[in-house]
């Protein structure tokens, strides 16, 4: 099966990193179960705040990431979740995920120097058609 050209082929993440991935998606998934889809972001994301520290998985909520251009810093970004210093967790309530919003993640990956981001939205039906891993190696 040939690779998108947006997505070269990477390795997949060591078992750790992946882990916690598949902690964070368990998370959204039983916050899913419990709202299903039609809220704001900000309610998706204090839910998931309360399932992460109930299942004991450090995160950052509302990361403040300096951004710098050739070595310089030019501002800072809030990223929604980094989930154990390894991983961006950006989180939707949208119609549908578009490009613009993978791009996103690829950029927060850049900039923060990490290797994998989730991109979960909510306002799906089935969770599982919500949820986008985004690799990224520098």
């Amino acid at each position: 099966m040939p690779y998108d050209e947006e997505e070269p082929p990477f390795s997949e993440p060591d078992a750790e990193l992946d882990g916690l991935a598949k902690g964070v998606i368990g998370a959204a998934i039983e916050v899913h179960k419990h709202y299903g889809p039609g809220l704001d972001e900000d309610i998706y994301q204090r839910a998931m705040e309360i399932e992460l520290r109930r299942r004991a998985i450090p995160f950052v909520r509302q990361a403040i990431v300096e951004v710098t251009y050739k070595g310089e810093p030019v501002g800072a970004r809030r990223v929604d979740l980094i989930v154990g210093h390894r991983l961006i967790v950006e989180l939707k309530a949208i119609e549908s995920i578009g490009p613009l919003h993978s791009a996103q993640v690829r950029t927060y990956l850049k900039i923060t120097k990490l290797e994998l981001g989730l991109l979960i939205n909510f306002n799906v039906i089935l969770l599982k058609d919500g949820i986008k891993r985004i690799i990224h190696h520098s």
